[in-house]
């Protein structure tokens, strides 16, 4: 079984992730992270050094290794990754089942708020105009997103209610 995690960043991704592996007894595998490993340097650093073009090519190709080499898993994608080039076809066409953790413009704000700094696309976004930015952003990406096998609203949900969710529509 693989389980593909999309959705805006903030969305709990990863958290969820990892509650899924834990309860199917699946690998977990976090996007981000293994391009990290694979880079050497953080996600941040990489794209102001060679911007955002060239880190979601690397993020294609470390994509479909992580989904051709691997058979069983839950994997956690970055928020754009489903929205570039053929990402989300290839997650597709892996026989894997895509949820799309769907969160208010609210609750990503508030969660990403203290987190700015870790964020590359929205370093430089001021407080009050990080709602507006998700809320474009969110628009654009969302015909990727709506692609999903299952939407799961996540607002005001612990994590153990989205993963018994997510559980019962597999």
């Amino acid at each position: 079984m693989k389980i593909i995690l999309i959705g805006y960043m903030g969305s709990g991704k990863s958290t969820i992730g990892k509650s899924l592996a834990n309860k199917l007894n699946l690998p977990f595998v976090d996007l981000d992270d293994t391009i990290e490993r694979e880079i050497g340097v953080s996600i941040s650093d990489f794209f102001e050094t060679f911007g955002e073009l060239k880190f979601r090519r690397l993020e294609r190709q470390v994509l479909h290794k992580i989904i051709t080499e691997k058979e069983q898993m839950i994997l956690s994608t970055g928020g754009g990754t489903p929205c570039y080039g053929d990402n989300f076809m290839l997650m597709k066409s892996s026989n894997a089942k895509v949820f799309y953790l769907k969160a208010s413009i609210k609750t990503l704000a508030a969660r990403l708020i203290d987190e700015k700094n870790k964020r590359p696309l929205i370093r430089s976004i001021g407080k009050q105009n990080l709602p507006e930015f998700i809320g474009k952003h969110l628009f654009e990406r969302n015909n990727f997103y709506l692609q999903a096998d299952q939407i799961v609203e996540i607002d005001e949900k612990s994590v153990a209610e989205v993963t018994e969710r997510i559980t019962a529509l597999l």
